[in-house]
């Protein structure tokens, strides 16, 4: 779909801008609260990404690789957003620890009766735990995990090794396992 939708943005079709911003928009505003930490931040990331988007069109040679593109773009607007924001971190904490564990996954919920309750209330823990993430665990989690980018989308949109990045995403990950046991979420996680 997002092919598509870069095709017919490329080829002039004026209603497929809006559905190109409305479907990038929304992935955006996701990945850049979290790193941000800021819905202000956030917004203003949207509008200058997407602005962004639109202006260097021309140059996206492979509209099957739209999204790495877009995310490419979306994560320099974070960046010169966070570096001027009031809201930003004078300093970052940094997860050195070296721990193991595996990745997770949802458990299957949909049998529950309060199954969409229970997932956004999970939803909330877990974007919650992300955002308590340093910045380079938590850009690489929201890549692979949250946007479903390979390894060497990631790695290339972050200027990264794959082995630096399976890395990050192997610490962040047990970092969020252990935020949500903590918070008693855990026990929905495989």
């Amino acid at each position: 779909m997002e092919a598509v939708l870069a095709t017919r943005l490329l080829a002039g079709d004026p209603e497929a801008f809006d559905r190109f911003a409305e479907h990038f928009g929304a992935k955006i505003f996701h990945y850049s609260w979290l790193m941000c930490g800021h819905r202000e931040d956030a917004e203003e990331v949207v509008q200058d990404a997407l602005m962004r988007v639109f202006e260097n069109l021309g140059s996206l040679r492979e509209p099957a690789r739209v999204r790495p593109w877009v995310f490419q773009i979306a994560k320099n607007a974070c960046l010169m957003k966070r570096r001027k924001s009031v809201f930003a971190p004078e300093h970052e904490l940094s997860l050195d620890e070296s721990v193991t564990g595996s990745g997770f996954e949802l458990a299957d919920m949909g049998d529950l009766p309060d199954a969409r309750v229970i997932q956004l209330e999970t939803r909330a823990v877990l974007d919650q735990a992300i955002a308590t993430l340093p910045e380079k665990y938590r850009c690489v989690m929201l890549l692979r995990d949250v946007e479903d980018l390979s390894t060497l989308e990631t790695a290339q949109i972050l200027d990264l090794s794959e082995d630096v990045v399976k890395m990050r995403l192997h610490r962040a990950r047990v970092a969020v396992r252990k935020t949500l046991e903590g918070s008693g979420v855990a026990s929905a996680w495989c």
